[in-house]
């Protein structure tokens, strides 16, 4: 089945060279939705599509309402596939997403769910935000799997070099409606304000420490106030107050963040101020629990949809030994 797979995108990709780039695109996506991944010249052509976009959008991106708001994925390829089942398809009248990141790393498809994402991206580059989560950096996506696959799959690291230099350039906040923040992690000590956010320079490998990777690590506590430094070694644990000042200072309504699991799929936290979303049911294939995307009808309006994993029988499951690309 992967020398079919590979085959097929071959021939799909040499026919369609010189077609148009929407054709190009809604091929690609026909294929990928059947949990297949593009040869390494096509993959190519979306990274740079791709990036040419996001080098356009601001580090808070503006999005409106309707939108749906999806928490971490982790390369479950299938549950995204789910996900879109249950909130629905993307497309030019269809369903505007927001991504909070952490798209890569632990599950079996890492590869086949960046490359989905980043298809619609490139095909509905105003319906599909994508922002940028921890593990979308060279340090955290070497350790965690994506390299790995993307080496067994390809045969060398060109497609995670490529995804690497996209992820430099995501967008690390959206704002919806001017009231609802949407970040993978949390806030910083750092940026108190939308404006400084905006400031940040993002394209580069997420530092260790410091105001940008704090967006992407920190997480909301309600035992104490203030800022505590976290026990992940980056980012910072913060408090109802935080929460409270930021929203107030920024006339926001509601942060929306991913980062944490969570085995309700969604849990509200400092009289409904903040809400952690999480997206990838049965996380890493063994934790049971569910998952939730945000609907916004308004920035005032919205409730979660929640969802279960797909069912062993209809997921396929990998080859314990992938045969390199080129073979």
């Amino acid at each position: 089945s992967i020398y079919l797979s590979i085959y097929l995108s071959i021939y799909l990709s040499l026919r369609l060279t010189c077609s148009s780039p929407i054709r190009m695109l809604d091929s690609w996506l026909e294929l990928v939705f059947r949990c297949s991944y593009l040869p390494e010249k096509s993959f190519r052509t979306v990274c740079d599509r791709v990036r040419d976009i996001l080098i356009e959008e601001s580090n808070v991106t503006p999005v409106t309402t309707p939108v749906t708001v999806c928490g971490d994925i982790h390369g479950q390829f299938y549950d995204l596939l789910e996900l879109f089942r249950i909130g629905g398809d993307v497309g030019d009248q269809g369903v505007r997403y927001v991504f909070m990141g952490d798209f890569v790393d632990r599950g079996h498809y890492s590869v086949e769910t960046i490359t989905l994402l980043l298809l619609l991206k490139a095909r509905y580059p105003g319906h599909v935000t994508l922002l940028r989560g921890n593990h979308e950096t060279r340090t955290i996506s070497r350790t965690y799997g994506f390299y790995t696959e993307c080496l067994a799959k390809y045969g060398n690291t060109n497609v995670w070099r490529w995804c690497c230099e996209v992820f430099d350039l995501m967008p690390v906040a959206a704002l919806i409606d001017e009231e609802v923040l949407c970040v993978h992690g949390g806030l910083s000590p750092e940026l108190p304000s939308l404006d400084l956010i905006r400031l940040l320079e993002r394209d580069v490998e997420v530092p260790e420490s410091g105001a940008l990777s704090d967006l992407l690590w920190s997480d909301p506590t309600d035992i104490t106030p203030g800022w505590e430094l976290s026990p992940r070694n980056a980012g910072w644990l913060f408090g109802r107050d935080v929460v409270e000042s930021f929203n107030r200072l920024n006339g926001l309504s509601l942060i929306c963040r991913a980062h944490q699991l969570v085995n309700e799929g969604f849990k509200f936290m400092f009289d409904a101020e903040l809400v952690t979303v999480w997206s990838a049911p049965n996380y890493f294939y063994r934790c049971g629990n569910i998952a939730s995307v945000i609907e916004f009808e308004d920035a005032n309006n919205f409730a979660a949809k929640v969802f279960e994993a797909v069912a062993p029988e209809h997921r396929k499951v990998p080859e314990k030994v992938l045969s390199p690309y080129f073979l």
